[in-house]
């Protein structure tokens, strides 16, 4: 606890106008990326909201990175199609993913760092998405739709999966892999050419 206390910055430079400004438009910026999805494999579609929640996260803080995704989600519930349960299950396997990325890269700011941090994070959002998915979207949508499991397997179209958890381990993981890869890259290239706005600037 002392060790991740430790390197949060300081309330007032978290909260600084500069700061929250940057917030504001990272959030604005994920809100309208959470809209636009891309169909990848069974009923999962690939978006890049999180994107912005990474660039606050290494550029700000993990705090200020957790904000910016709280606030996408939050916004997510004024369209939400899931009762808020799709928007609670992304922001749990967003928070996997931006903490521990954001703690490494800022226990030493380097490239190296940066990757290892991307990596772990895309590692817990995985098993992060398939407890997600186990316990809280899967269970809403057999409730919300009366379905049961076969006709859940049935509509997911992947001929392999005939089980909850092959559907889980065969279907879940391996897609939030890709996003976790895709997010990483993206973040990767763009991250130092947008690092002069991304940062607070100083006297």
């Amino acid at each position: 606890m002392y060790y991740i206390m430790k390197m949060l910055p300081k309330r007032d430079k978290i909260f600084s106008t500069g700061n929250l400004v940057r917030m504001a438009v990272l959030a604005a910026i994920a809100s309208v990326l959470f809209l636009i999805e891309i169909p990848v494999v069974a009923f999962y579609k690939l978006d890049f909201s999180n994107l912005p929640v990474l660039l606050g996260a290494f550029s700000m803080g993990t705090l200020p990175g957790v904000i910016i995704l709280a606030v996408k989600s939050v916004i997510g519930l004024l369209h939400s199609s899931s009762s808020g349960v799709g928007e609670l299950a992304d922001f749990l396997m967003g928070a996997a993913m931006v903490i521990p990325a954001s703690l490494i890269y800022h226990h030493s700011k380097t490239r190296k760092n940066a990757v290892i941090g991307m990596l772990t994070g895309t590692m817990c959002m995985i098993i992060v998405s398939v407890f997600a998915n186990k316990y809280i979207m899967l269970p809403f949508y057999m409730g919300a739709y009366h379905m049961d499991m076969d006709a859940i397997l049935a509509f997911a179209g992947v001929k392999a999966v005939n089980s909850e958890w092959k559907l889980l381990l065969l279907v879940t993981a391996p897609f939030n892999l890709l996003k976790g890869i895709a997010l990483s890259v993206v973040t990767a290239l763009i991250y130092k050419p947008l690092s002069p706005v991304l940062h607070e600037k100083r006297a």
